[in-house]
Order: C-alpha cells, then structure tokens, then sequence
C-alpha cells in the first residue's frame, strides 16, 4: 500500500462515524503485535515510549533515533502509521516532511502552550508540507491547554483549548488532540466547540470508555504511554515470579 493509500485511509477512518481506537505501540514488534489484531485500523507510535525504550525521558530523544524507530514501526505493518512527533523537534514542517519521507501519514504535534500566533504558524508549516509532498496528512494537532494549565480553573482550559483548537482546524489540521481527564461534560464542551469528529482524546485510567466518547462525537482515542507501562508491569510481575522460584507459564504465546 502506497503512502498516499494509507494517508486517504486514516483520513477515513478519522471521518468516520466509529471512534477509531489506536493502541499505541514503541517498536517493530509492539506493532506487529498489535497489528495482527483483528480490530486494528491504524498504527499509532508513542513518542513517550519510544524515548523510554531508548534511555531517554520525555521530549528529550534526539530527532533522528525517533525517526529511525518510526521507520521501523512503519516497515513492520501494511497498516497506516500515525507518529508522536512531540513538539515538532524544532522544525515541525521539516520533521513531518522527513515523517512522510518514511512512509508516516499522520502525527501528534504538540503545542506546549506557545503563544497562538506561534503554533498556529507550525501547524501552517505542516500543512504546506503536506501538501508539497501531495500526501492528505493527517494532522493531530495537540493542545496542552489542560495537561500544562496549571491551577486556573478546567473551564479556563477548556476554552483555550477550543480557542486554540479551532485556529489549528482553521489552519489546517485534521483534529484537535486534547489530553488530559475527560469527563463526559467536559467532552461536550470539547465537541460543541471544535464540532463533532474533530476531537481526539487520551484513554486513561478512570476515564470514559471509547464507545461513550463514540457516543459524544469524539473522533479517536489513544493510549499513549500506558500501553507500554502495562507492558512493563507484566515484565516486572513475571520476572518477580520468576525470582520466586516460579517458571514461564505454558500458555505462553510466540508472539516475537
């Protein structure tokens, strides 16, 4: 499947009436892992795994290692790849150029709560991008509005979440990434304000199920690092077994 497939594909499955549930992975065989699931419709990686698979915290992998994990998360699966490119590691039009250079039709790019003028410029800059490359990208365009808001109050948030949302769809971009806790009012103010199918939310513990944010016109839902985290819980529960005098249990699948 060619990269322009694979971009018009992901761009159907963001327009959508289903939610489109993306299971983030932070290598080859994460991806093939979950690819080989008959629900799986899109790849998404996550930049926070894939930093920690590599020794390195949060925001702070070097450009060119990520982009190599990427490449080869994209040539583990036919599937549509969707990256975490964080905050565009400096030049957020040149990252997605490289991006799609490896076959990536889609990404997060987050906002770190530059001034709008600034943002909206990156998310511009994308999209030129796109479009040079004749590739329809699909841009998650993230806003911290939430997650980096601080003490003032959610419904101040929330607000310059949609204010900033909506100049980025105006820019743009296909949805509006909005992580943070969710609850169901909070999501109506989130799609009365971007509109339905434009909302992208994060899938975190205590949070609405995807079908309820189906429910309220939310457009995709990620996992971002805690699919690795459960991962890694596992690893952590088997190898205590393991020191315990426990062994491999049978059942165990040949999934590498």
């Amino acid at each position: 499947m060619s990269t322009l497939t694979k971009a018009e594909a992901l761009k159907a499955l963001h327009e959508a009436p289903e939610i489109l549930r993306v299971v983030n992975v932070w290598d080859a065989i994460s991806a093939r892992t979950v690819a080989d699931l008959p629900g799986t419709r899109a790849i998404a990686t996550a930049g926070h795994s894939i930093a920690a698979s590599h020794g390195f915290a949060d925001g702070e992998i070097p450009f060119d290692v990520a982009l190599t994990a990427v490449a080869r998360i994209v040539a583990a699966t036919d599937l549509p790849v969707t990256a975490d490119l964080d905050a565009g590691f400096g030049d957020p039009g040149e990252s997605v150029r490289r991006a799609i250079g490896v076959g990536v039709v889609g990404a997060n790019v987050e906002d770190r709560l530059v001034p709008l003028t600034e943002a909206v410029a990156n998310v511009e800059a994308i999209v030129r991008v796109a479009e040079q490359e004749g590739v329809p990208f699909q841009l998650n365009a993230r806003t911290d509005a939430l997650v980096r808001g601080g003490d003032r109050p959610l419904t101040q948030s929330l607000d310059d979440a949609v204010e900033r949302g909506r100049a980025f769809l105006d820019a743009g971009a296909s949805l509006v990434f909005v992580p943070g806790m969710l609850d169901r009012e909070s999501t109506q103010r989130l799609v009365a304000g971007l509109g339905p199918r434009r909302l992208s939310v994060i899938g975190v513990p205590g949070a609405l199920t995807a079908a309820e944010y189906e429910e309220l016109g939310v457009a995709r839902i990620s996992y971002g690092p805690l699919t690795q985290r459960v991962a890694l819980r596992a690893l952590r529960d088997l190898a205590t077994d393991l020191y315990g005098d426990g062994v491999v249990p049978e059942d165990t699948p040949a999934l590498n």
